[in-house]
Parts: structure tokens; sequence; C-alpha cells
């Protein structure tokens, strides 16, 4: 091993380095979307560049890795080594096996930098996307939320606490949080965190906190836990067309309104009463009325809900033919469920389901950089979906995902390679990508039941140190759920 020693030395690395090589090739789509320059000025912004062994672009580079790798993978320990490796292969030197100078240098990362860098890639993948792949050139954007587990730490639970009806020590703190994924890129826009209980903790709550995320034209879609009156004013003074899945609280009589066609009228909301949330002057700047249009269908196929979907709607027009005809809202809202596949993925592929850092301030890194890595993937596949002319959500993110950090392994420990032979990689791969597509599975349905069994193991019901004593003490009868 002459030649390479294990010191503290400056250690080169690229911005470029930090995202897939398949998107930072001069003549691919979306080139500059994930360039170096823009990765610089977010963190520049922010005041998170630093340099020496762990700069601002190594510890990035290592931080999206952890969270596209599962298992041991994706310890601080194997980030550690894949930066020594790196090291090692483009200058000779390596770096102390020791994790906590990476942990440091980890914590530096702004958490404002990191969500910006995720918007702006969402956000610009949206806007490039070839006009074929959107919804008759509208912009739909998804709503939906989802929990996460953390690390069972005291500065946790004082930030996020545990569920009420678990007992201290026994249980994770839990955290709720809301996203708005573009229905063209499956790319998350943007996310707000929040408690699971509490005053302006709710899902319709933080999604007042997303609002900056439509434009005029685009058309929201949400399941019908958004559907009340306060969200669809929300959007509709913005610009923004609704279509929800009407509230299973309010009434439905299609006997009333202006009829449209078989279950299909015209309908009136009327202002509700001022919440306590919202201040007199807002309340004043809402409308007194809203008029939507409501649909009503059923999905006549075997294994699926077999219970009426009642569909609130504000794309309609008030003279002449309908923009939207019946069979056209009932199939634009069946994409609805494209959100839960998302939030599938960056749970169950991206690991968000328990994030495993100390701190709240650290478990906030995690998760944007964890939404960075999600968006540079879907991003990829949006690049692949261009080359090649599929639909981006035809291509398996799974798969788009392995192809990356095969990638990431290979390139990032090569000192040079000529530009062209770059090029002719990456554009080879991306069709590979092309390839790998999810099951066209139409009417597919599964009984929500599980196979495997689970561990002998019972539920803890009380806290582990308590248990660990009356072990000690020769007592094994404590009781499991």
């Amino acid at each position: 091993m002459s030649g390479i020693t294990i010191r503290p030395a400056q250690c080169t690395f690229n911005f470029g380095d930090c995202v897939t090589a398949f998107l930072t090739q001069p003549g691919l789509p979306f080139a500059s979307i994930l360039a170096a320059e823009r990765i610089r000025r977010v963190f520049a912004l922010h005041g998170g560049l630093f340099g020496r062994i762990y700069s601002t672009a190594i510890v990035l580079w290592a931080f999206l890795g952890q969270v596209l790798r599962d298992g041991k993978e994706a310890s601080c320990q194997s980030a550690v080594s894949r930066i020594s490796s790196h090291c090692l292969l483009t200058r000779g030197v390596g770096v102390d096996p020791d994790t906590r100078d990476y942990c440091r240098a980890r914590a530096k990362l702004p958490e404002g930098a990191l969500r910006q860098l995720a918007g702006e890639i969402a956000s610009n993948s949206e806007q490039e996307i070839d006009a074929k792949f959107l919804f008759k050139n509208r912009h739909a954007k998804l709503i939906d939320g989802s929990t996460f587990t953390m690390a069972d730490t005291r500065a946790n639970q004082e930030a996020y606490p545990q569920h009420a009806s678990q007992q201290p020590g026994i249980g994770f703190p839990i955290a709720r949080f809301v996203v708005v994924v573009s229905l063209a890129t499956a790319c998350v826009i943007d996310a707000a965190i929040a408690r699971f209980q509490g005053k302006e903790t709710g899902e319709t709550a933080l999604l007042r906190q997303l609002l900056h995320c439509f434009a005029a034209g685009d058309v929201a879609v949400a399941d019908r836990f958004y559907g009340n009156y306060w969200v669809v004013a929300f959007l509709t003074l913005q610009g923004v067309d609704v279509c929800f899945r009407k509230h299973q609280k309010r009434h439905t009589d299609f006997r009333r309104g202006r009829r449209i066609g078989y279950k299909d009228h015209l309908i009136t909301w009327s202002r509700p009463d001022r919440p306590e949330w919202m201040s007199k002057e807002l309340y004043a700047q809402m409308p007194e009325t809203i008029r939507l249009r409501e649909i009503q269908y059923v999905v006549e196929r075997a294994g699926r809900k077999q219970s009426p979907f009642v569909v609130i709607t504000t794309l309609f027009q008030e003279q002449g033919e309908q923009e939207f005809t019946y069979d056209e809202i009932a199939d634009f809202y069946g994409f609805r469920w494209q959100a839960e596949l998302d939030l599938r993925s960056i749970k169950t592929h991206m690991n968000l389901r328990h994030l495993r850092c100390k701190t709240p301030a650290m478990v906030h890194r995690q998760f944007w950089t964890t939404l960075i890595a999600y968006n540079a993937i879907r991003l990829t596949a949006c690049c692949s979906a261009t080359l090649s002319g599929v639909p981006p959500r035809r291509i398996s993110f799974a798969r788009t995902c392995e192809y990356v950090l095969a990638g990431w392994d290979l390139l990032s420990g090569v000192a040079s390679i000529p530009a062209h032979a770059l090029l002719q990689y990456s554009e080879e791969r991306l069709m590979q990508i092309a390839r790998c597509l999810v099951g066209n599975r139409p009417g597919r349905y599964e009984p929500r039941v599980l196979k495997k069994r689970q561990t002998n193991y019972g539920l803890m019901v009380q806290p582990r140190a308590v248990l660990k004593e009356r072990l000690a003490h020769g007592d094994n009868s404590f009781e499991t759920k």
C-alpha cells in the first residue's frame, strides 16, 4: 500500500459528484437543474459552505448515500468508509475511521438550504417537463399527509411527543407531515412538518403553510380529508382549481342544484362561521359562497371499493360546453392514488418511516436530505422519460434508485473520464432505466392480510429500564402485549 497514507488533508470533491452523473452532463435533459453552480449558490445563501476534509460537497454526497441505502449500509460508519474510499482513489489520502468529525460536519448543513434545494429541484423539473406528460396542459399537484417516528431521545420527545395513548418509555416520538407532489414528475414540491397532536398540527393546518406551492391555473387533487370550505376557498382565491373527494359529513342530494347530467350537478357552498384560528381580517376576505361541480361514480371492478365516490371540483364552465366531461373528472380523480404510492416510495424505499437521528434539528436535516435524494431519483426518471418518450410515472422508482447508486459508486471513485465517454455512459444508462417499467396491472387487488409470521416476542408495555431491572433480579414473568 505504498503511497497511501491516512492523515488529515484537503480532499478535492466537485459539487457535481453530489448528484447522479446522469443529470449533470451537457446535452442531457434537465442538466441545469442540479448543476454544481445551483448547489453552491443555495448553500452559500444559507451560510452552509465549509471546507477541509469534510466539505459541504462530500458531506452532502455521503448523507444522500445514507438515505438512499438501507440497513448497515446506511450507518455513519458506512458513510465515512465511502468518503475514505473516494479520497484514497482520487488523492491517495485516507481519513480517520472515527465518525465524529463526519457527524459534526453533517450537523453544519443548513436545514433551509436543504429544503430550498429540494424545492428548486421539483419546481424546475415541473416547469421543464414535456407538455405531453401534463394533464390537458395543466399542472396537477397531489396533496397527502402521513407520519414518521424517530429515535426515542429526550430532545425528540420534547419536540415531537409520542402518541398520547402510549405510556412514557414504551413509545417513539412521532411527527406528522404533509407533502405537495407533482402528478407529472412525482417530485415533492414542498412539505410541512408538525407534532402529531395539538393545535395547528392537523393536515389541513399544514396545508395552509404550503399554499405557495400552487400557481394560477394549477389543479389540486386530494382525498376527502381536505374537502372542506376553507381549503377550497384558499386555493380558488389563488386561481387554482380543485378536485377533491367530498367529505363524508357533507350531505349529498342530486335533486338540488343545476343539473348537468346523471349524478352530475352544480352546487353552492356558503361560508361557515369564523374558526378560532382565522383572524377577522382574513375571514372578511373569504368568499361568501363557492360554486362547485359535484359528481358521483362507482368503480365497478372486482375487489375494488363498491361504495360511491362523490367528487367536488371547480373544473366546469358556466356557459357552453363543459371543459371536462363526467368520465374525465372521474378518471382524473383516480390519479390521487399516485400520492399514496409516492409516500410509500419515500417511507419504504427511502427509509422515512423511522428516522434514527437523536435531535430534532438532525431529524429535520435527514427529512429534507431524504426529499432531495427522492427528487433526484425522480428527476433521473424524468430525464430518462424525455429521452425515450415513456411517461415518467411508468418508470420504476426502486430500479432507478439502484441504477443511480451503482453510478455513484462507480463514478465517484474515477479521477477523470473524457467528457464524450461520460455522456455516452449516461445516455446508455438512462435508456436502460427507461426499460425498467412498473407492471401494467389494471384492476389489481389484494387482501389486506400478511402471510409472513411476525416475531414471537411480544410488544413492550413497560419502559426498557424497568424490564432490565426486573431481569437483573431474576424476574422473568413480565407481561407483554
